[in-house]
């Protein structure tokens, strides 16, 4: 069963779709504890309300990101996860937390990368006029959205959609494909050679 900690600063409905996939039988897997840089975050709640560790963690103590991301680290660690999965997270992780953590960072971003990265990925793609967009679940490297990519879905672009219209198509693929992604890792499934990811 894999042990995850998801970070998340929002809503956690990408955390909620974990834990419903869970629940259901889809992932084969267990969320050790929520952790939060912001302490009135939606997916904090979503966690007490299952009786899982719902942990804030202050950024704004003075010590700074290194400081703020050695506190992050302290907590991870004490939870012993499997995997570190980013869900609406929305600070970059510095390289010190990346190779200091020990275990794979998944991430998933609302964009075929390396298209769109950043923010306001569906607006971008949007403006630019893609026919094609869709989501991308990845690991976390030192850049924003440039690690390597393990799986994506596509959602066509409509001639009459707005960044909001997309955003919801592409986020009923993303609570499909986190899931999915985390069960093949569950399973020994994927392989990461450098930039390359095999599922197998």
């Amino acid at each position: 069963m894999l042990r995850m900690v998801v970070l998340a600063s929002g809503r956690g409905s990408n955390l909620l779709a974990i834990l419903k996939a869970i629940e259901s039988g889809r992932l084969s897997g267990q969320v050790a504890a929520v952790i939060s840089d912001r302490e009135d975050a939606k997916a904090l709640d979503h966690a007490r309300a299952r009786q899982i560790p719902a942990l804030w963690v202050n950024p704004k103590l003075g010590d700074g990101k290194a400081g703020y991301e050695q506190r992050l680290l302290a907590a991870v660690s004490a939870c012993q996860p499997d995997c570190i999965v980013l869900a609406g997270y929305m600070r970059i992780l510095g390289s010190q937390f990346v190779h200091e953590a020990g275990v794979p960072i998944f991430n998933i971003h609302p964009a075929l990368l390396p298209a769109f990265p950043g923010l306001h990925a569906q607006a971008q793609a949007v403006e630019y006029g893609v026919r094609y967009s869709g989501c991308t679940v990845h690991f976390v490297d030192e850049g924003v959205d440039t690690g390597p990519i393990i799986d994506q879905a596509v959602v066509r672009v409509l001639p009459e959609d707005t960044q909001e219209t997309l955003s919801a198509r592409i986020l009923a693929e993303e609570h499909k494909l986190y899931a999915q992604v985390l069960e093949l890792y569950s399973q020994g499934r994927i392989r990461r050679e450098g930039r390359r990811v095999t599922i197998l």
